[in-house]
């Protein structure tokens, strides 16, 4: 562990020269990836100065406790050493979750899918509901937000609904919500007062960069037409509205929020773009499947992975059985305690795969 500290150390240096660098500040891109990097290698830092000294207590306490000094000595150096200890398995456990390799995708920014999926209307107005919970929740997190497409639904909410969110890290904490939401309540169709379960998908993807996917123009078939409102009537008379079809795999994106056909295909081309990042994402995930299984991120859209049971005013997270009877907070953006959860459930399984692959090497 001291060893991989020190490197890190090492690099931490080697960075904090480059960014007082006169060609790397003219470079924008460069610049700000290391200043990213410098920003994360100094947590590390921070903690490795920490631990040092702790260690370096820790063998004073030491010779005190079998040297020649007053037993009064010795026993406040025994009683120091207990409490350092106790420090030093603190902080190795901090160091350890610090020091399991981050996914490069997690600083990316995201694209929201919301789909309705079985139960009719109720679906839909459940799928609005989330989106409703989502956009509160990036908007306690200092999250822009982008509608990129909606399909409404006839009795309310969305049969469908896209959107961009744009800050810091954020896919890395979104990428949890991925997969099956499910309702149990009574819907307001529902004349008997008897609870129906209804579902909705949601699918987070990495917002992909230009030079993460090159699209060729012969491979895109480009459509314009009018924008529609509910109901489907037109709501503007200009073919602003842009669907694109990506020829060689099918997959079709369209963008009708923004007036201007320009600012349409751009985000078009942007959910086109994240979308066959993620098809090349899921060739690696599927390919890594047979080495390592999460029950957290499984990436598996399929996956059931919560319940929001309204009688109850209950939600269970499914991955990892987690229970929380706070329903309305939870419907009002307050998710975080739960994604935090997550997290920690999963850096214990990478934890858990670190030690084992280890102990193979051995």
């Amino acid at each position: 562990m001291l060893e991989k500290l020190a490197e890190i150390k090492v690099r931490w240096e080697e960075v904090n020269k480059l960014i007082a660098n006169p060609e790397i500040i003219a470079d924008m891109k460069k610049y700000v990836r290391l200043s990213k990097e410098l920003k994360e290698l100094e947590e590390v830092v921070e903690i490795y100065e920490k631990y040092k000294l702790l260690l370096s207590n820790i063998q004073s306490s030491r010779e005190i406790m079998a040297g020649d000094e007053e037993d009064e000595l010795k026993a406040m150096a025994k009683e120091e050493l207990e409490e350092l200890l106790g420090e030093k398995s603190n902080i190795e456990e901090s160091i350890k979750v610090m020091l399991i390799p981050k996914d490069p995708e997690d600083e990316k920014n995201a694209v929201v899918e919301i789909r309705a999926g079985t139960g009719g209307d109720e679906a839909s107005i459940f799928a609005g509901d989330l989106f409703r919970m989502y956009t509160k929740y990036c908007d306690s997190r200092k999250w822009k937000t982008e509608l990129v497409d909606m399909t409404e639904g006839t009795s309310g909410g969305y049969k469908e609904v896209i959107f961009n969110v744009i800050g810091e890290d954020i896919y890395g904490q979104l990428k949890y919500e991925s997969g099956v939401h499910r309702v149990q309540r009574v819907p307001k169709t529902e004349t008997q007062g008897r609870v129906h379960t209804s579902a909705a998908t949601v699918a987070i993807l990495p917002e992909a960069d230009e030079f993460d996917v090159v699209i060729r123009d012969e491979d895109i078939k480009k459509d314009t037409f009018c924008s529609s409102g509910p109901g489907g009537q037109s709501v503007n008379t200009t073919y602003s509205a842009i669907r694109l079809t990506h020829i060689p795999t099918g997959i079709v994106v369209q963008c009708q929020d923004e007036k201007s056909q320009i600012k349409n295909y751009n985000k078009a081309m942007a959910n086109l773009r994240s979308k066959l990042y993620e098809l090349e994402m899921q060739k690696r995930a599927d390919e890594l499947a047979s080495k390592r299984k999460t029950l957290v991120s499984t990436g598996d859209r399929s996956a059931k992975i919560r319940t929001y049971n309204y009688p109850q005013g209950r939600v269970t997270e499914h991955r990892i059985g987690l229970t929380k009877y706070d329903l309305q907070n939870i419907m009002d953006g307050n998710i975080q305690e739960i994604i935090d959860e997550l997290q920690l459930a999963e850096n214990t399984e990478r934890l858990k795969e670190g030690s084992s692959d280890t102990e193979d090497s051995e």
